[in-house]
């Protein structure tokens, strides 16, 4: 868009919202027509000349955020307010704070690993671009789906790599293989273990937990066997974390599926600058509690009804990791 095309969304955007004209008001003043001038302002949206927040008073996102930091020792913690506790609300304003907040971290050389799903989706869609310098984009676990499930993998990378000006490192392999030997042949391959290491050495890492249940992304997208999914219920599954399953105290709930993942380890995401947990939602709650206990995670972005079951929970369970 030229310079003189955003300047007029400029102008409109101004007199609409700061000086309180009227889009006739507008319209005259400009020569233009009223439906022009509401054109240019859902323009000045689009373009993201405009960003409308609305602050509701009676919901303290900012208190729940630093009660949520003080009892789980968090770094940071950003809780954002949605309009009702429903998944595609929550997935779109939780992917939209992870936006901000990733946005305001990155900086020249930073490492970012990022996992898949449909929230971590919705940030690299409303991801702006940063005007940074050798930065580097990697996915942390396998993404290859022997379904037709679409984990959205290759968006979410390619989203970060062109919001960042970089090349994105693809990890172009099955989350869970049938064999710990199979996994084996797979890592030792040189471009694979490039990506691999890569990960490892990410400053930031983001990632979602996944439900534990049939909705299980890793279920639906046919990784498991039957086995697995006998031990995943019996030793009390709430989540995964990168295709890495774990009870609601953030130890691994099944050692010989954990053997055939492919990516990073849950215990090198713990030494990341920036560990950063998105999620929220009434099916999560576990499992966000989990990733907590297990120490996982140093940044956690979420909504304001999750934060409260979290605070409600979070004494239970807390502490008893021994991660």
């Amino acid at each position: 868009m030229s310079n003189e095309k955003i300047a007029r969304l400029v102008e409109v955007a101004k007199m609409y919202y700061l000086f309180n004209y009227s889009q006739q008001e507008i319209a005259k003043k400009l020569g233009v027509s009223r439906p022009t001038v509401s054109r240019l302002l859902d323009q000045a949206k689009q373009d993201g000349v405009v960003h409308i927040k609305i602050c509701d008073p009676t919901e303290d996102v900012n208190g729940l955020a630093a009660r949520l930091q003080e009892t789980f020792g968090l770094k940071d913690c950003v809780v954002t307010s949605v309009p009702a506790y429903e998944d595609n609300h929550i997935k779109g304003r939780i992917g939209e704070a992870a936006a901000e907040y990733l946005y305001g971290i990155v900086k020249n050389g930073d490492t970012i690993g990022i996992t898949w799903g449909t929230t971590l989706y919705q940030l690299s869609q409303q991801l702006n671009p940063k005007s940074v310098h050798d930065v580097e984009v990697v996915q942390l676990n396998g993404g290859v789906s022997y379904s037709e499930l679409n984990t959205h993998a290759s968006d979410i990378i390619n989203g970060l790599a062109t919001a960042f000006h970089t090349t994105p490192h693809f990890l172009p392999v099955p989350a869970v293989v049938d064999h710990p030997v199979v996994k084996q042949a797979i890592v030792a391959d040189r471009h694979i273990n490039k990506v691999l290491e890569l990960g490892r050495k990410a400053n930031i890492a983001i990632y979602t937990v996944g439900e534990a249940g049939e909705q299980s992304t890793l279920m639906r997208a046919g990784y498991f066997l039957d086995t697995d999914v006998e031990t995943l219920i019996k030793n009390e599954t709430v989540a995964d974390i990168c295709s890495r399953f774990i009870d609601i105290n953030g130890h691994i709930s099944n050692q010989s599926l954990n053997d055939r993942t492919i990516g990073i380890e849950l215990s090198q995401l713990a030494e990341k600058d920036y560990s950063i947990l998105v999620a929220g939602g009434n099916k999560k709650v576990e499992g966000i509690l989990g990733a907590l206990n297990g120490n996982y995670a140093n940044v956690l972005i979420t909504d304001q009804y999750t934060a409260k079951a979290l605070l409600e929970m979070g004494g239970k369970n807390n502490g008893s990791s021994d991660h």
